[in-house]
């Protein structure tokens, strides 16, 4: 093993930090990878193209690899935690059946999704004049899940061993390839629409390769053999009692997303163009969020398989006080410079004016879900996620969605937005009760033995 990996010693806050900040800064270039798309086609193709790339097609691109996501979490928290407990045989293994399901699932996958992609589009409303592009952006995308499921399943385990550089090495390389091909394709060739999906699909491509030979050649103490891969059973089992229950929260966020997304739809196309272009605002909120949430579960999934737990509780606390700063001042900005943020995707002022009365309603909120970020990141990094994710499900997803209905035609961009701090509050103060009973009155055991499941 290599200790220069591990993050089971030294200054809490600073392993933390320094694990950080590559998940952020590469989590910026995924962010920036898909807000080039939207400033490109925006300012070339016009805000039908925009709302093509970020209004329903974007939903259900979230709602695809979301789920897969979660399924990726169970290989990050196991692999962290056998490499915590110094498990080379095991960590070998999850390694391999990883890869296994990547390809196979990234193949199936998307196939089903490039032959169904009309449909879920007319069951969100998507308006009749973004159909056509909406749908074409969709079997371009899911051509190549499978290199968006190899790339993200490859940098969670990189991530779970302690290397958060290398992720972020391969997203910056990907991220100039798709700028530079949407330069080209969107701008120089006018090929609007298609040419982002075609230069996505190439940035992602060259991405999971990057991964993929890292893990083949480059990290000490891991190696991954394709005559090796295949997936075995006890340990994909291993993998999805923790995966599945994230991979199932993540599609609740997506459905009650898109059943939001479906309400806007109907509201014209210039609300689906203020969603889209805050959606790509915004995103660097969830990028930090998620950068605090991805590390404090290595943290704590390393230090758990260690048996050290007061490092997993104080890490925690100290992760959840930096995430929740740095939200407040993101919210804080957004509302005082908000506007001429949205005139870098459009000039068109009524879209603007959407765009900040959607922001002034969550801006001042973005902190609040830290807790829900956090505490559930700690939980799963210690084998606990049934009722972390009955919680993001039910306080989160069914009262949004619920909400969304019962709005129906009375429905406006006001009440539609507001249903997100609404249930951000409901589930983080349920998040913060829970964490601190299974921590401090039912606390999880040190448990060398919970790495075998």
């Amino acid at each position: 093993m290599n200790n220069e990996n591990k993050i089971t010693q030294g200054t809490i806050w600073k392993q933390i930090l320094l694990f950080f900040f590559p998940i952020l800064l590469g989590s910026f270039f995924q962010q920036f990878y898909n807000t080039v798309d939207a400033i490109i086609v925006g300012q070339f193709a016009g805000k039908e193209a925009l709302s093509c790339i970020g209004g329903s097609s974007s939903q259900i691109v979230n709602f695809v690899v979301g789920f897969f996501g979660g399924l990726s979490v169970g290989v990050t928290v196991i692999i962290a935690q056998y490499y915590g407990a110094g498990d080379q045989k095991r960590m070998d293994e999850a390694l391999h059946t990883a890869y296994a399901f990547s390809i196979g699932f990234g193949a199936v996958g998307g196939i089903i999704c490039m032959i169904f992609c009309k449909q879920f589009l007319l069951w969100m409303n998507t308006p009749a004049e973004l159909l056509a592009d909406s749908q074409m952006y969709l079997r371009i995308y899911f051509g190549g899940l499978i290199f968006v499921l190899i790339y993200n399943m490859g940098s969670g385990i990189l991530r779970a061993i302690g290397d958060s550089k290398r992720p972020l090495y391969f997203l910056i390389v990907g991220t100039l390839v798709n700028v530079v091909l949407d330069l080209v394709f969107v701008k120089g060739l006018s090929m609007g629409v298609r040419g982002a999906a075609i230069a996505t699909l190439i940035a992602q491509g060259i991405s999971a390769i990057l991964v993929t030979l890292t893990l083949m050649f480059r990290v000490e103490g891991m190696r991954l053999q394709p005559s090796h891969i295949r997936l075995d059973r006890l340990m994909l089992r291993r993998i999805m009692r923790i995966g599945l229950p994230s991979a199932i929260e993540n599609s609740t966020y997506s459905i009650s997303n898109i059943v939001l997304q479906s309400a806007l739809n109907q509201l014209g196309v210039d609300v689906v163009a203020a969603w889209a272009a805050l959606g790509r605002i915004d995103g660097l909120q969830w990028m930090i969020n998620g950068a605090f949430g991805m590390s404090i579960t290595t943290f704590a999934g390393q230090n758990y398989g260690a048996g050290k737990m007061d490092r997993v509780r104080k890490g925690t606390w100290i992760t959840l006080g930096m995430a929740a700063l740095s939200s407040m001042a993101f919210g804080f900005l957004l509302i005082r410079f908000g506007t001429p943020v949205f005139r870098i995707f459009t000039q068109d002022t009524n879209v603007i004016s959407i765009g900040m009365q959607m922001a002034c309603i969550l801006g001042p909120c973005y902190w609040v879900f830290s807790f829900i970020e956090v505490f559930s990141g700690s939980r799963r990094a210690q084998s606990d996620v049934v009722i972390p994710t009955l919680i993001c499900t039910v306080g989160i997803c069914a009262i949004r969605i619920v909400w969304t209905i019962v709005l129906g035609a009375k429905a406006t961009v006001s009440s539609l937005v507001l249903c997100y701090p609404t249930t951000w509050i409901i589930a983080g103060i349920l998040m913060s009760i829970y964490y601190l009973y299974r921590t401090y009155y039912r606390p999880s055991k040190s448990l060398h033995a919970g790495v075998n499941l």
